[in-house]
């Protein structure tokens, strides 16, 4: 259950900090690469 709790917050906070940013590019980076953190994440975990 750790690591849905560590993938949560991981997407949780990118997409409260995109919602700040007043560039849809950055905004959209961030969020991609928060995507592929999760899923890396999950995929290292064994699950």
């Amino acid at each position: 259950m750790d690591v849905y709790k560590k993938m949560y917050f991981k997407l949780f906070n990118a997409i409260t900090d995109s919602l700040e940013l007043k560039e849809k590019e950055k905004a959209d980076e961030l969020l991609k690469k928060a995507q592929i953190e999760t899923e890396e994440i999950y995929i290292s975990s064994g699950e």
